[in-house]
């Protein structure tokens, strides 16, 4: 063909410390003690990838709780089924969580974590003898807590208050009960056939999807205040919530709210495209900060959680 090798005895080069370098030991983890502190933790990660995001989400977090923002946390089943809603509630508790939006699956955990204290049945064993999804006291107790909710009630609130009014007995570990108490909004976005209760023969659907209509209307009511500094984090929602969120915040634009240079945060096992495009990178397009941490929730969310503590204690 002709070719010959190109010759690099011309090339030019520069000087290493002209160079501008990502990497600065500077930024370099810094070795510990056994028994240091969580903060002592926290300061000696590293200040490189999703080490600093995660001191950034934490620094977001904190600095939408100071301004009176909303701190949205969208949370997939899988983090209720993880057990970390202690976590969750604590941070409510705190002023580090001030809303959040669930899908059905995680309304259903949490019900029947706060009926039951027990949840996440064997889906093959029960698909077998279509036994699945047939739990008679979670089918029952979301379908007449939907349809005696009051008027103007969204679905999260009416499961919330009737864990409340009926005093279930691990009401204390769910979200959606200490929401109510809390009067802290929790709305549960539910499409139709995705859920186990909707095969309950109690089930009806027009009062579900009236009260998952008004929970919508509602995350956007809230989504609407994001602007000028306020978070919504995606915890383990490949898709439902993903497309919630992104419908939200169209609809509080168009309404003329300006909501913009706030942060968004996805984390999961795996980052999807959904999270990552509806989440991440569409919404804080042009201002704000998109934020993508992976990793097992049974570990992220309890450092994650501890991290905001930490420093609203200090």
């Amino acid at each position: 063909m002709g070719y010959q090798p190109l010759d690099f005895r011309r090339i030019k080069t520069v000087p290493l410390a002209s160079r501008e370098s990502k990497v600065d030991i500077e930024h370099f983890a810094q070795v510990g003690r056994p028994g240091e502190s969580f903060s002592r933790f926290l300061q000696r990660l590293p200040r490189i990838l999703a080490a600093e995001d995660l001191n950034r989400v934490v620094a977001a977090v904190l600095a939408a709780c100071k301004r009176k923002k909303p701190v949205i946390w969208g949370l997939g089943a899988h983090v209720i089924k993880c057990g970390l809603s202690p976590l969750i509630i604590q941070l409510m508790e705190q002023g580090a969580v001030t809303a959040v939006a669930m899908n059905g699956a995680g309304a259903i955990h949490d019900v029947e974590i706060a009926l039951a204290g027990k949840t996440s049945e064997d889906v093959a064993a029960g698909l077998e003898e279509g036994l699945f999804g047939t739990a008679e006291e979670t089918g029952r107790f979301i379908s007449e807590a939907v349809a005696g909710g009051q008027e103007g009630n969204g679905m999260g609130k009416a499961l919330g208050q009737r864990l409340v009014q009926i005093e279930a007995p691990y009401r204390h570990l769910s979200i959606l009960a200490r929401g109510a108490e809390l009067e802290i909004p929790i709305t549960v976005h539910v499409a139709i056939g995705t859920d186990i209760t909707h095969i309950h023969p109690t089930a009806q659907g027009e009062p579900l999807g009236a009260a998952s209509f008004y929970d919508f209307r509602l995350l956007a009511g809230i989504v609407a205040h994001l602007g000028q500094g306020g978070v919504y984090l995606n915890v383990g929602s490949a898709v439902l919530l993903p497309e919630v969120f992104l419908k939200a915040l169209s609809a509080a634009r168009n309404l003329g709210h300006r909501v913009s240079h706030f942060s968004t945060v996805n984390m999961d096992m795996i980052q999807h495209y959904r999270p990552r495009e509806n989440v991440v990178r569409r919404p804080t397009q042009g201002s704000g900060h998109g934020y993508a941490i992976t990793g097992h929730h049974e570990i992220m969310i309890p450092l994650l959680a501890q991290a905001i503590l930490e420093e609203l204690s200090s």
